[in-house]
């Protein structure tokens, strides 16, 4: 088991940039010959360098040209090179040098110069363009779209998934473009003069729109114009949000830069693949995989396998895919199971599951106004509505319809499933909206607040009593939102897209004077920005283009007065914590000479063998003395670890 603490003490990917020749960068480039251009996670942390000193290389000896062919040669360099400029000198407008972080995180791992005279450029290009073959699979295949241009090395599309990170104080930025590079400028004025370009361009690609005031305003609205405008946004609500928290002797007795360590308690193998874990905040939790569910005990040092498993009867493979949502109901004593039907995330119904007998009780139906339905997601109707032993209802979502399913007829009778034929479950609050919502994911408060996110990067938050109408919409800032998570309180939303976490407070003071959250009522013009939580480009580079980060959530509270201290969120072979009381504090070093949107990039990384299928941290009640929080559960397809979080000074 690896461990990876990355922070302002880190920082050495923010290692000193060397002066070293370019012949070693081409003797590196020289070794990688033959090899994938993008590294995997295990051959960037593992691998060394294979190539030579260069007072040992041997060069296969050349045969002596014919002095015609010279001269072409050379007739045909002088051409080339003379015309193009491809090794500007540093007054060149544009001068930047370039460099290439080699080795991951090896031993042998450091900077090596690529090219010490260069120039970048931003050049608006379309499919018609040479070089463009990555683009039709990036969907952009139709529209223009901004690329950086660095010498003869980088030619990438202008996007998040460049993990651009900016040093202003070494007038340098590093970023992942089929490796990981960074550019030094020689002046503070090239700097600034890259990084404005840089997110006009962001800006332009990710919103179709030119960067301007007018598009600003367009795309986030008057109420939200500090998302655009940061300084300018009132940041006042992170600060006083946790004001409780923040004034106990314990807090006050802790300062930020505090660390916590991760021990590993229990490490099991598993019977089979497993598509979902579903956590109890009483005796038991549960790993849903392709013929079953397989029970483990809940302890105050993770979760441990009882040995039992909860076949599906027979057939059930069969006639449905393994399931890919497990809800847990009823004093965690049932579970619904969501299987998606062939070649779509969609379900055209549920069955329930009677944990102590092993057993399906029924099959529901999704139905409305006699017309069968679809759901792409259900949850509970709240944080802790797992726990309440009567409860029926529960909450479903579909691209335009967010809806309360009610497992009693209309009457309030309970079905009768022995004698219905096809029991079917009643719309008992909701809405299906007439235009494209584009509805992705969605979480609950301790309330029964609704948080909502979509494909256009929205985040609606909606009032526990209605549904049709949301009480706040944030903006979105380009990309989707595939996964939401909110506090107990509602304080907090932390939203997920596949490059950054997104983390909003919905606090806000209404006209009277009183506090309150974006769930309760239109939020006005004095609204705090959100911060971003980021990987550094290392890390994105090492986690591999095809993995996105997927599932964030906050600590698991379900009472009145706990705080939520940690975000979590899965990248391929990563799970990624982040401390939630550094990311609040607004004077934490990760923000310092930081422009834009605030974003946090100190976190912890726990890295498995194996992509990871979900990673949760228990109930908030099994955090033993001395830990600030309850233990993290890690399920790949084929192990489940538990690891036990302990501070340090």
């Amino acid at each position: 088991m690896r461990f990876f603490e990355m922070g302002a003490a880190h920082s050495q990917e923010d290692l000193e940039i060397c002066e070293s020749d370019e012949e070693e960068y081409e003797e590196y480039e020289e070794g990688r010959e033959g090899e994938e251009e993008e590294d995997k996670f295990e051959d960037s942390r593992d691998d060394t360098l294979q190539s030579s000193s260069s007072g040992g290389r041997r060069r296969r000896p050349k045969s002596p040209l014919p002095l015609d062919d010279v001269e072409a040669k050379l007739s045909a360099l002088k051409l080339k090179y003379a015309s193009t400029q491809a090794a500007p000198t540093p007054s060149t407008q544009n001068s930047t040098r370039l460099f290439r972080y080699i080795n991951g995180n090896t031993p042998k791992a450091k900077w090596v110069t690529a090219e010490k005279f260069s120039a970048y450029c931003f050049v608006k290009t379309s499919q018609g363009d040479e070089d463009e073959e990555d683009d039709d699979a990036n969907g952009d295949s139709e529209k223009e779209w901004w690329v950086l241009k660095v010498g003869s090395k980088i030619r990438e599309k202008v996007s998040d998934e460049m993990q651009l990170k900016a040093y202003k104080d070494q007038r340098r930025v590093d970023f992942v473009a089929k490796g990981v590079w960074a550019l030094k400028f020689g002046s503070s004025e090239d700097f600034t003069a890259f990084a404005s370009s840089y997110n006009s361009c962001l800006f332009e690609n990710n919103h179709g729109v030119e960067f301007n005031d007018a598009s600003k305003a367009k795309i986030f609205g008057k109420d939200f114009i500090g998302w655009a405008n940061p300084e300018d946004a009132d940041d006042s609500m992170w600060e006083d949000a946790d004001d409780i928290l923040l004034k106990s002797p314990q807090s006050a007795a802790t300062p930020a830069r505090d660390t916590q360590d991760l021990t590993e308690a229990f490490e099991e193998a598993t019977s089979e693949g497993i598509h979902s874990l579903a956590l109890g905040a009483l005796d038991n939790s549960f790993l849903v995989g392709d013929s079953g569910i397989q029970v483990f005990k809940n302890m105050r040092q993770g979760i441990q396998g009882k040995g039992v498993c909860v076949n599906f009867e027979a057939g059930y493979n069969r006639a449905h895919s393994a399931p890919k949502k497990a809800l847990l109901m009823r004093a965690e004593t049932n579970m619904l199971l969501m299987s998606p039907m062939s070649q779509t995330p969609h379900s055209r119904g549920i069955h329930q599951l009677d944990i102590e007998t092993g057993k399906v009780i029924t099959e529901w139906k999704f139905e409305k106004d006699g017309v069968d339905i679809s759901m792409s997601d259900i949850t509970n109707d709240g944080k802790g509505a797992q726990l309440d032993p009567s409860a029926s209802t529960f909450l479903g979502l579909d691209n335009n319809r967010l809806c309360r399913w009610d497992m009693r007829d209309r009457y309030g009778m309970v079905q009768d499933l022995a004698t219905a034929n096809a029991p079917v479950l009643n719309w008992a609050q909701g809405h299906q909206f007439s235009r494209g919502t584009n509805f992705q994911c969605f979480a609950t408060t301790g309330d029964g607040s609704i948080v909502v996110g979509s494909l256009d990067g929205k985040i609606r938050l909606y009032s526990s009593n209605t549904m049709r109408q949301a009480k706040t919409a944030f903006p979105g800032l380009g990309a989707p939102v595939t996964h939401v998570d909110a506090t107990f309180d509602g304080k907090w939303i932390v939203g997920t897209t596949d490059t950054y976490l997104i983390v909003i407070c919905t606090l806000f003071t209404d006209k009277a004077g009183k506090t309150k959250t974006g769930f309760e009522g239109r939020m006005g013009n004095k609204i705090a920005a959100p911060r971003l939580l980021k990987l550094r480009p290392l890390d994105a580079h090492l986690a591999g283009s095809n993995n996105k980060f997927r599932n964030a959530q906050f600590s698991w509270v379900t009472e009145d007065g706990k705080q939520e201290r940690h975000v979590v969120a899965t990248v391929g072979k990563f799970s990624v914590i982040w401390n939630f009381q550094q990311v609040k504090n607004g004077s934490h070093e990760c923000y310092h000479e930081q422009e834009g949107l605030k974003k946090c990039y100190c976190y912890k990384i726990v890295l498995r063998n194996e992509s990871i299928v979900d990673s949760r941290f228990m109930n908030d009640n099994f955090a033993i003395s001395g830990s600030p929080e309850a233990p993290l559960v890690i399920a790949t397809p084929m192990k489940v670890s538990s690891f036990s979080l302990s501070s340090k000074r």
